[in-house]
């Protein structure tokens, strides 16, 4: 793909599309039915670089996976069923395939390193390193056991009470995939809820495991179930496209099987707080996962509005586009709580007041969020996707509405998480 694209002020769009499927529930399906003893299949699991990444790496750790192109077979050897990789493995720019796998290879009795592109080695593991030594592992990395690549010798692991600082499912799952392992209960505590397919997921193939409020309890040695699932769409994907129909004129788009996990889905209540017309739609369930069609329109007289730090989990990948909607708003939106945007792909903070504020918007950065006032007529520029693939995708709409034309570089970076997105948009707008 091209590193850059220019693009124009769009007219309305129209019609219907489907978000590609669920990252974060492709990952999980991968590593469940790799440690599941018997055949499991995944139906429309996403086909990006992210998941590829976790697909290889179980390839890798000698999971035997098929890939029919209309479903994936994976042949679960068990939970003590993987074997040594014969090389380092290369998660690429996914921080779930490294935070996911560390947890799940601290259980494994061999050795083992992960490594990543630039933008991964600089992204914080002292997180889940931190946990999983105190349950027994031996990880090991760069900067004072900070930054990767990982090196992990596991095996051994007993269950502990862990308080985790940050809401962050990557994390959690991190944990929870060790404490699989782990002799005795593992309780794993968080500040706020973080999204929680994984707490959905392993109940339903056989691991004992529970929810109370913010915490999670897993007891160890239990076998997992081989399984079926269908991935439903993704709703951080989706939210491109709800933005774009809220803020360019005339447009009305129904946006097809999406995941609306309500971990996930702060960004439709706060759009229906802002007065935009988004509706949900032929809610249903989809394996474990409520699943609905979302119908959104253009609305004119958005409303600012104030992001509590406690909101801030359930729209954690959705703040860049978040920040484009904000700037359409009548009024002052304030995001506070939001540091963990900091150590995302980017440091999405610093990328989308920089590159907002080249369009024209008066934009405050603090160091847990931002400020931004509005509405604004964008002004058209040339935009950096800093590495980022929601941050390329949140430009992209913006450009949509911008007076005169707008280039935005490095949107190859978009293939991370939804090949295809720009082919959609040029449907859309006919």
């Amino acid at each position: 793909m091209v590193d850059s694209i220019k693009l124009l002020r769009s007219g309305p769009l129209r019609g219907e599309v489907t978000p590609p499927p669920d990252k974060s529930i492709s990952h999980r399906a991968l590593i469940f039915a790799s440690i599941a003893k018997g055949k499991s299949i995944i139906r429309n699991l996403l086909r990006a670089d992210d998941p590829m990444r976790t697909l290889n790496a179980m390839k890798a750790l000698g999971v035997e996976i098929r890939d029919s192109g209309e479903v994936i077979e994976v042949y679960g050897e068990g939970l003590y069923g993987l074997r040594e990789p014969e090389n380092v493995m290369d998660c690429g720019n996914s921080g779930t395939t490294m935070r996911l796998l560390a947890g799940l290879l601290s259980g494994q009795p061999f050795f083992s390193v992960l490594t990543g592109d630039g933008s991964l080695r600089q992204r914080p593991m002292k997180r889940v390193i931190e946990p999983l030594r105190m349950m027994g592992a031996g990880l090991y990395a760069r900067a004072g056991d900070t930054l990767a690549p990982i090196a992990v010798k596991g095996g051994g692991l007993r269950g502990i009470h862990y308080k985790s600082p940050v809401a962050s499912a990557q994390v959690k799952s991190a944990v929870l995939l060790a404490a699989l392992y782990a002799g005795g209960e593992t309780v794993v505590e968080e500040p706020r809820k973080s999204r929680d397919h994984t707490e959905r997921m392993l109940p339903a193939i056989g691991a004992d495991i529970r929810v109370e409020g913010l915490r999670v309890i897993v007891s160890g040695g239990n076998d997992i179930s081989p399984f079926e699932i269908t991935v439903p769409g993704d709703f951080s994907s989706a939210a491109f496209f709800m933005v774009a129909a809220a803020i360019i004129k005339d447009s009305e788009i129904l946006i097809k099987n999406v995941g609306i996990n309500p971990t996930r889905t702060g960004l439709f209540h706060i759009m229906k707080r802002m007065g935009a017309d988004v509706e949900i739609i032929d809610e249903r369930n989809v394996s474990g996962e409520t699943v609905a069609d979302i119908l959104c329109k253009y609305t004119e007289g958005l409303t600012a509005t104030d992001i509590a730090p406690e909101e801030v989990p359930s729209m954690i990948d959705e703040f860049p586009v978040f920040c484009v909607l904000a700037c359409r708003a009548e009024g002052t939106t304030t995001i506070r709580g939001a540091g963990e945007l900091r150590v995302k792909e980017s440091d999405r903070i610093a990328a989308m007041a920089s590159e907002l504020g080249k369009m024209g918007v008066n934009v405050t950065e603090y160091p847990d969020g931002l400020e931004i006032s509005g509405p604004v007529n964008l002004r058209g520029t040339t935009l950096e996707a800093h590495n980022d693939h929601r941050v390329a995708m949140a430009l992209s709409i913006a450009a949509l509405v911008a007076e005169g034309g707008t280039t935005v570089l490095g949107v190859s970076a978009v293939d991370i998480s939804f090949p295809g997105f720009y082919d959609r948009i040029l449907e859309l707008t006919g």
